[in-house]
């Protein structure tokens, strides 16, 4: 599958899709990128006069790119009876990411088997330096018919 393959298919869309380019992906990991719009939803009110970007969001940025990604690419693709859905997540946090700014996603997988996927992941900021970095898992379930 080609990259551009692999995000079209993504089970998200804009304003929650988190993707801009997968740059690398192998058996082993993915490497991708996306750029926080300043006009990003979330950032009305979170902060007061001062906005970034939501924890809760960089872990779904790095899921898309580091964990579905990757998922999507090891089962050669998604049918549209297929469901991905993120199962734990540990990450720590250690920069703040503001509007405007483009992240890039490295993963590495940890294990692939019976459906679930594991992977350690790290966000970079446009310096080189880690953003937030962690685990996160997920569950393929892929709809297997039986043919006669």
């Amino acid at each position: 599958m080609t990259h551009q393959e692999i995000i079209a298919q993504l089970p998200y869309t804009k304003p929650f899709l988190f993707v801009d380019t997968l740059d690398a992906v192998s058996e082993n990991g993915t490497e991708g990128t996306y750029t926080f719009s300043q006009d990003e939803y979330f950032y009305v009110g979170h902060f007061k006069d001062y906005p970034i970007t939501p924890g809760v969001i960089l872990t779904e940025c790095m899921a898309q790119i580091g964990l579905v990604c990757l998922g999507i690419y090891l089962i050669d693709g998604l049918t549209p009876e297929d469901k991905i859905a993120l199962v734990s997540n540990d990450v720590n946090f250690y920069e703040p990411v503001l509007p405007g700014e483009k992240v890039t996603v490295i993963s590495e997988k940890e294990y692939f088997r019976f459906g679930k996927l594991k992977c350690k992941v790290k966000m970079l900021n446009a310096l080189g330096k880690v953003v937030c970095k962690g685990t996160i898992s997920g569950v393929i379930f892929q709809n297997k018919k039986q043919g006669n």
